[in-house]
């Protein structure tokens, strides 16, 4: 039989992957979002979940076999961002008419389960690497905690399995997203090639001669997918990641000759995009009328801050994925290929030249 998904947040780049990859294996697909996107084959549902009543109202009809979270809405502090963010999964799992059979609720989160939330991102005592899920939850504040405990709670109650994902970044395409780091990253490359400045490293050493790991949105569509068909994965969490490792000092070189500019070797000086690329919106806008692109607001293309905040890290990130491997997850994606292959379909559908 035909399988339904509501696949929550779309139009980001976790819910476009993951709703091309549903609709690939037959799935029917809601796709929910502020602004829907007109994908082909997703059946767009428009509400704000920060509205109860309206999103009640979006899915009374609705009756899916599985519900992928994928979205959440940055605030200026992590109070506000525990309060806007639970309620928006409360609000999703209350407006939900009860299931008439089976039904798998899958939350995708990431890393600051264990590196803590923007305020306290990489302070204080962490565990060690590489992540390991048994690791469990760090002593402060974290929204991604909030929006677990909502989940745990409607299952309680509901009767639902479920599942937590929590990647490292995620490479992928999407416009208008607050964490895109493999846009920013083209986006900065194609700058610095139109103005003749070096591809300059903005980040930290250790970031930059230690080990990291990153997770492609393909790769998560698919441990999203196989945790929800997969009985044993069910009322589980899971770190998922590409499944190579490598060193900044490597993969700076590997993007800038992609690109065609030149990769300064990291000097010890912390030199943040945020900065880097704070007067390069009208340079953006000449690029994009002079070669016809289809978004001249740089703003809605890169997000230097969250590339600043990982690549800035005093501690070496590596993710441990023994547990999901045990289970039978065994997809791996090399994450330069990642990288080429955004890049790829950045100019392809003509967001950098």
């Amino acid at each position: 039989m035909m399988k339904t998904a509501l696949v929550v947040g779309a139009s980001g780049i976790v819910g476009s992957a993951t709703a091309s990859l549903l609709l690939e294996n037959g799935w029917t697909v809601h796709g929910l979002a502020r602004r829907p996107t007109d994908a082909t084959g997703v059946r767009p549902i428009a509400v704000d979940l920060q509205d109860g009543a309206a999103t009640a109202a979006a899915l009374r009809d609705l009756n899916p076999d599985a519900v992928f979270i994928t979205t959440w809405l940055r605030q200026d502090s992590e109070a506000e961002n525990i309060r806007v963010n639970a309620a928006m999964v409360r609000n999703l799992l209350d407006g939900l008419p009860n299931s008439t059979g089976p039904r798998h609720v899958a939350l995708v989160t990431g890393l600051k389960h264990y590196l803590g939330p923007f305020e306290a991102y990489g302070q204080g005592t962490l565990p060690q690497t590489p992540f390991r899920e048994e690791q469990g939850r760090l002593d402060v504040e974290n929204f991604y905690y909030a929006q677990e405990d909502e989940v745990f709670a409607a299952a309680r109650r509901d009767g639902f399995t479920w599942s937590v994902h929590r990647p490292h970044t995620v490479i992928g395409l999407a416009v208008g997203n607050a964490m895109n780091m493999g846009t920013t990253l083209a986006v900065y490359a194609t700058l610095c090639r139109e103005s003749g400045r070096p591809f300059t490293f903005p980040g930290s050493a250790t970031q930059w001669s230690g080990l990291t790991d990153m997770t492609d949105a393909g790769q998560l569509a698919r441990h999203l997918l196989w945790a929800t068909e997969t009985e044993a994965a069910h009322d589980q969490a899971f770190n998922v990641v590409n499944g190579d490792v490598f060193r900044w000092e490597w993969m700076w070189g590997r993007i800038a000759e992609w690109f065609g500019v030149e990769a300064v070797p990291f000097d010890g000086v912390v030199r943040p995009l945020e900065q880097q690329m704070a007067q390069d919106a009208d340079l953006w806008r000449e690029i994009a009328a002079r070669e016809g692109l289809a978004e001249p607001d740089l703003a809605r293309l890169a997000s230097p801050w969250h590339t600043d905040a990982d690549l800035g890290r005093p501690i070496e990130v590596v993710t441990d994925m023994s547990k999901s491997r045990r289970l039978g997850f065994t997809a791996y994606q090399p994450t330069d290929d990642a990288f080429f292959a955004l890049f790829e379909r950045l100019r392809r559908d003509r967001l950098i030249p």
